[in-house]
């Protein structure tokens, strides 16, 4: 019987096959097992779920030579074929091959005459409906900056309210960084941490972000010394009339004022009621157009006209 799932991508946040491999394992109770790792050739028969399109060659050269030696000793569902002669041989190793789809199963049946046609199921790995809570936070900034103490502080103002609370994070990447292990575990800190009432957003669009922050209760947004004037994400909600809970020092944005128009993190003993809460919003709305906007930034940028 297979007793490990072979895959490439291990990130189930960053791959679709990836995801199907992690369901596919829980479902088969076995575990999911790096191609690159070691402790692939520990397995008796492994069931290799890929598509090789994703390799880089030298991972591509290094599969070849394992699945010749191992010939006959592992399983293969294949996602994609683009019939290079590598995957004709990885093919004619397998003791097993299966597809995800009709239209590969009519190009590899002629090699494969015993190869089986499955299909792949939905891959949600978290089905849950948002539950509707008295206040609701959302989160969102770059996958590698998640302050974790901040956010300990805040579950602690939330539980002491006495009210039901959502937290909803979405997230964002720098170009040239990855959305690697270190935010999943974060991310699953965060959900420890808010004892699972956290809801992991994904990628937004900026429609989809701004309807956040018009509904949420707060924006939450820690820094590691405190927040900056040019830190979209906090001007963005302050534009939008949301109420922002984050963390001050001296270089903050001048104007900014704990329990007037923001929320210090540090400063907080309670969180506001609601309507102390809609009025910090308002004010922050205020000072964001006032200060903070593309017309002041215009103006500072023009050359003044003397006459």
């Amino acid at each position: 019987m297979i007793d490990c799932i072979g895959g490439y991508h291990l990130n189930p946040w960053t791959c679709g096959i990836a995801k199907f491999n992690t369901i596919l394992a829980r479902h088969l109770d076995v575990p999911v097992v790096g191609i690159r790792a070691v402790e692939l050739g520990n397995y008796r028969l492994p069931l290799l779920s890929l598509k090789m399109s994703e390799f880089s060659e030298a991972d591509t050269a290094d599969l070849d030579l394992w699945s010749q030696a191992h010939a006959g000793k592992f399983e293969l569902f294949l996602h994609a074929f683009d019939g290079s002669e590598m995957e004709k041989r990885l093919v004619a190793a397998a003791s097993r091959v299966y597809c995800g789809n009709r239209e590969l199963f009519e190009v590899l049946r002629p090699a494969r005459p015993d190869i089986c046609e499955l299909f792949c199921p939905g891959t949600i790995l978290n089905p849950a409906r948002f539950q509707q809570t008295d206040i609701s936070v959302f989160t969102f900034g770059m996958a590698h900056k998640i302050r974790v103490p901040l956010y300990r502080r805040l579950r602690d103002l939330l539980d002491a309210t006495g009210k039901t609370y959502s937290v909803y994070v979405s997230t964002a990447l720098h170009e040239n960084t990855s959305f690697d292990g270190s935010f999943v575990v974060r991310f699953e800190e965060l959900q420890s941490i808010f004892n699972g009432q956290v809801y992991f957003m994904g990628y937004l669009s900026d429609t989809a972000v701004y309807n956040h922050l018009i509904d949420c209760t707060f924006l939450a947004a820690f820094f590691e010394k405190g927040l900056r004037a040019n830190n979209t994400t906090v001007n963005a909600a302050m534009e939008s009339g949301c109420t922002v809970i984050t963390n001050l020092d001296a270089h903050s944005p001048a104007g900014l004022t704990h329990m007037k128009n923001v929320i210090d993190i540090n400063l907080c003993d309670r969180l506001p009621d609601v309507e102390l809460t809609q009025r910090i919003g308002l004010a922050a709305r205020d000072i964001a157009h006032a200060q903070y906007g593309w017309d002041q930034l215009v103006a500072q940028l023009r050359p003044v006209v003397r006459t």
